[in-house]
């Protein structure tokens, strides 16, 4: 049988959730729909996350994101709630949803949405990753 898009996260248990430590991921092949117009548009996602007891699974996550491929989104609100729905299913100490648009018009767009559990601060010596810069969108 296919494997078919889903918007349902699983999550498995954090192997080591005394520790803080950072999973980095990058998501080459993001499409959503422009919904002004109708054409696709393409992103890279780079999903930057400290867990706490739950951590995504990655098959759930790579259907998650082709759920997307038919529906309109402007970039601002496709980004923030696909941050939100991670958010909500794994409920990280710290986690960062950064999704460079192609270019379109002439324009790169690169928004970045963040999440914090109140009250955590990240361990001496942790690195959560730099923010893009306007050459890294290129």
């Amino acid at each position: 049988m296919p494997t078919k898009p889903s918007r349902r996260l699983h999550t498995f248990a954090n192997p080591t959730p005394r520790r803080d430590y950072r999973i980095h991921m990058e998501i080459p092949e993001f499409t959503c729909l422009c919904p002004k117009t109708g054409q696709p548009d393409f992103a890279t996602l780079v999903l930057d996350y400290v867990p706490d007891r739950l951590c995504v699974e990655l098959k759930s996550l790579k259907l998650y994101i082709w759920s997307y491929r038919d529906e309109g989104a402007f970039h601002e609100a496709v980004t923030n709630r696909i941050l939100d729905d991670l958010v909500k299913a794994t409920r990280p100490r710290f986690m960062r949803l950064t999704a460079r648009f192609h270019v379109r018009g002439g324009i790169f767009t690169t928004v970045v949405a963040e999440h914090a559990t109140p009250g955590w601060t990240p361990a001496p010596g942790l690195d959560l990753g730099a923010l893009p810069s306007a050459s890294s969108t290129r």
